[in-house]
């Protein structure tokens, strides 16, 4: 959707602004009841880019020269525009903490036991828990040198040891990255199935789906809180 506004006494148009489909987080213009997606603008009072940063341009300003706000908006009756959302998935922690998964993700993406990374976190915990899909041949590798038993591997995955290793080697990583405190994750779902297009986890671009992926991990995600829940007041009472 396009809606032009315009200068009453020049009658020229100063601002175009439309709303692009953000398909990751469930906003399309076919919305309803009101069309949902990325706020774009443009004209001749939008910026025309960063000073002499010609790379991080590119990155918000569009070959057709919209300005991409990073905000999800809808539009109400009259032709009201309401911000409801950020395209780049930052939230908040119980405590104020603000956290951008995507960088936590790809820092632990260097994890040897790690395919893929989905980390969580929300308004109403204090910390982050992540399930990962985990590459198959690594975590068999590490078992068999463990000498750990299993059939196949979804009970490999759910092997408290398996776990544990995962995580420590999150850590690990997360050290070496300088992640702050409140960004590490403190407890893991491994999973042996991939993220897909198939499965509805992934974008076009392979992006995972946020909401469709805490949907589809709600279980898990419960079940790990839960389990912190319960490690911390099973902690000794000074």
């Amino acid at each position: 959707m396009l809606v032009i506004y315009q200068l009453v006494m020049l009658d020229l148009p100063i601002l175009l602004v439309k709303l692009v489909d953000v398909p990751e987080m469930n906003y399309t213009s076919e919305d309803q009841p009101y069309p949902r997606g990325e706020i774009c603008a443009r004209g001749p009072i939008i910026f025309q880019g960063y000073y002499k940063d010609e790379v991080q341009t590119r990155e918000v300003i569009d070959e057709d020269g919209w300005l991409h706000t990073g905000d999800i908006g809808l539009w109400l009756p009259g032709g009201r525009l309401k911000i409801i959302d950020r395209k780049k998935n930052i939230f908040k922690l119980a405590q104020g903490e603000y956290i951008a998964p995507e960088k936590i993700e790809n820092v632990y993406a260097k994890c040897k036991f790690i395919a893929q990374c989905f980390v969580y976190g929300d308004s109403f915990n204090s910390c982050l828990v992540a399930v990962v899909a985990v590459e198959p041949e690594v975590l068999k590798s590490w078992a068999a040198l463990e000498g750990i038993q299993y059939e196949d591997l979804r009970q490999l995955c759910s092997d408290p040891r398996a776990r544990a290793a995962v995580l420590a080697d999150m850590d690990s990583i997360g050290k070496e990255a300088q992640l702050r405190g409140f960004e590490f994750v403190k407890a893991v779902t491994l999973v042996a199935e991939p993220f897909t297009l198939e499965n509805g986890l992934l974008t076009p671009t392979f992006k995972v789906k946020r909401p469709q992926a805490k949907a589809y991990f709600a279980k898990e995600i419960t079940d790990m809180y839960a389990q912190l829940l319960d490690a911390e007041s099973a902690k000794p009472k000074l």
